[in-house]
């Protein structure tokens, strides 16, 4: 059994070694946390698909705005994803998994350690970053676009035809690649952080580094993790949104077991508590 540590401010925990076929694993975990609480992991997808619906409803013919929307869906995702990890750390600890969890999880966790007197809201912190590396994503592709297309890019079918179907030229793949190595960073920052932050007493600088550690340990299988998350996220969009239905749950609760599986963080003290 590994020697327990007393937390700091700089410390992070140990990354715990795990198989190559872990997530999928991590998937059927998934699966069985959705099929004890259908309902309260299913509203969860059903919420986000309708937003897919009200943006496209919005911006159907505005291209940058719809690829701004939906990018920043993907890269906030996970602080949407909140209330799902806090069911399946529920269910792992047998409390029951009601509405009064859902309210109690966005409001407990912006508590800050009790020696604190001022709140600190850690997710939200978090959450503007990813925003903002969002938005970033969104000019940069812009910015691309519009420099090397031969062809105004106006609508969505305006990028289908002259920049995924184009017959010369790879700026697609070259689009493809540079929105790869923007979206790199931002899985290796979050990958474990949010979980993490809403399971233990740790500030925004020790989630982050710990998980780009869990990334540095275990590159090739994170890697194939992140290639299931993009999957199962794409599917979900080009389903016009309604494998989101599935998929927000099924990705948010299976987060929650990749931060269980790689992160040795029982020597951390607890942020939110049960029901007493």
């Amino acid at each position: 059994m590994p020697e327990q540590t007393t937390a700091t401010e700089t410390a992070s925990p140990p990354i715990r070694l795990i198989e190559w076929d872990q997530p999928l694993k991590w998937l059927a975990l998934a699966w069985k946390d959705m099929a004890h609480h259908p309902f309260w992991s299913l509203i969860h997808g059903v919420l986000i698909a309708l937003s897919g619906w009200v943006i496209t409803a919005l911006a159907h013919d505005q291209f940058w705005l719809l690829v701004g929307a939906t990018s920043g869906f993907m890269v906030v995702a996970p602080i949407l994803a909140t209330n799902l990890y806090a069911i399946s750390r529920a269910l792992d600890r047998q409390e029951p998994v009601n509405g009064a969890l859902m309210v109690r999880t966005w409001l407990a966790w912006s508590q800050h350690l009790a020696q604190t007197p001022r709140p600190d809201k850690y997710l939200v912190k978090f959450g503007l970053l990813l925003s903002l590396a969002a938005t970033g994503w969104v000019l940069t592709s812009s910015a691309l676009i519009t420099l090397l297309s031969s062809h105004p890019i106006q609508t969505p079918m305006d990028f289908i035809h002259h920049v995924v179907l184009a017959p010369k030229g790879f700026l697609f793949e070259i689009w493809l690649a540079v929105g790869g190595l923007m979206a790199a960073p931002i899985f290796a920052s979050s990958v474990v952080s949010i979980p993490m932050l809403l399971d233990k007493q740790v500030s925004v600088m020790q989630a982050t580094m710990t998980s780009w550690k869990a990334v540095m340990t275990h590159p090739v299988i994170l890697a194939f993790w992140a290639f299931l998350i993009m999957v199962f996220s794409l599917l979900g969009v080009l389903s016009l949104f309604l494998g989101l239905v599935f998929v927000v749950p099924l990705l948010g609760h299976a987060s929650w077991h990749a931060y269980k599986d790689l992160v040795d963080s029982d020597a951390w003290p607890d942020r939110l508590q049960g029901p007493h």
